[in-house]
């Protein structure tokens, strides 16, 4: 009996895509330089998420759903040295070997077999200390920009007990005594779009399954569940769509195929709060000779 792959899983294959994601009344990508308020374009104001914000979501997810298995394992992790992880993988696969004696290529084979982040997104790990390499991950993502402008707020917040004890003064009254202040950043409703692109040539060199695949299109609609923070609101996924080429190289340009997944805000809707508000047009008639679209539910 034969198996079919289905075709959005092929890494053979070249894969674009668009995700779709929003948030509601949180602060889905904070700017350091900027007191952790929402990231936003300052010409347009339209909210921006940064492909590595989404990334760390995508490892997160595949870590706690695979991350005891041998093939994934994540490599970049919250309070972890990378030197670390690498010595950990050099000296389980060495066999004894001192490190001048183990080839860049041999090691580079052996973090993208060992861990999923390093084979999907790339890695550089030339250090001093247990060279790897670089690894050109196969599949790249863009930021994501928010369909409309977004309204960014600073709200003041109080807490119900003080950090430490302080002497009480006669003259005190208790209005100013207890909690401390504190400030949440978030913008009250956002959909936001983000671009991926799969590359089979860079998938062959670090030896991506569809195992991975599957994977990793689960990780864009699940991951949102397992990285709840009261910071963060509501976030989620509201819709994955995958352009599948036949021809590795591609059967047409990127651009002209993304530009079929069009976001509109609906008639009459003067502020929008909800994912209601809008409408997500997909052109499927006419698809360039080679290319299938797969949507994929959120």
């Amino acid at each position: 009996m034969t198996t079919t792959t289905a075709t959005h899983l092929d890494p053979t294959k070249r894969h674009d895509f668009v995700l779709l994601f929003d948030v509601t009344d949180g602060n889905p990508n904070g700017d350091p330089d900027a007191a952790n308020l929402p990231r936003t374009d300052p010409e347009t104001l339209e909210g921006l998420v940064t492909d590595v914000a989404i990334k760390r979501k995508v490892r997160d997810y595949v870590d706690i759903a695979r991350g005891e298995e041998q093939r994934f394992k994540i490599y970049v992790q919250h309070g972890q040295y990378l030197t670390d992880t690498r010595t950990r993988v050099f000296s389980d696969r060495a066999g004894g070997r001192a490190d001048k004696d183990v080839k860049t290529s041999e090691a580079r084979d052996w973090m993208c077999d060992e861990f999923f982040d390093v084979r999907m997104f790339g890695a550089v790990m030339s250090m001093s200390e247990k060279n790897a390499g670089q690894v050109r991950g196969p599949l790249q993502l863009t930021f994501a920009r928010s369909i409309d402008p977004v309204l960014t707020l600073d709200e003041a917040i109080t807490g119900p007990a003080q950090n430490q004890k302080q002497a009480r003064r006669a003259d005190d009254d208790d209005t100013d005594r207890f909690g401390t202040m504190g400030r949440k950043t978030l913008v009250p409703y956002g959909l936001y779009r983000g671009y991926g692109f799969f590359n089979p040539h860079f998938a062959e060199a670090t030896g991506v399954t569809s195992e991975d695949l599957d994977l990793f299109w689960n990780a864009l609609i699940m991951m949102w569940d397992h990285t709840r923070s009261s910071s963060k609101g509501l976030m989620g996924c509201r819709g994955v769509y995958v352009f599948t080429h036949d021809n590795p190289l591609g059967n047409a340009p990127a651009q002209t195929l993304l530009e079929r997944i069009e976001v509109r805000r609906r008639e009459g809707v003067a502020a929008v709060r909800k994912f209601q508000d809008y409408e997500v047009l997909v052109d499927e008639g006419a698809l360039p000779a080679g290319v299938t679209l797969t949507r994929l539910g959120c």
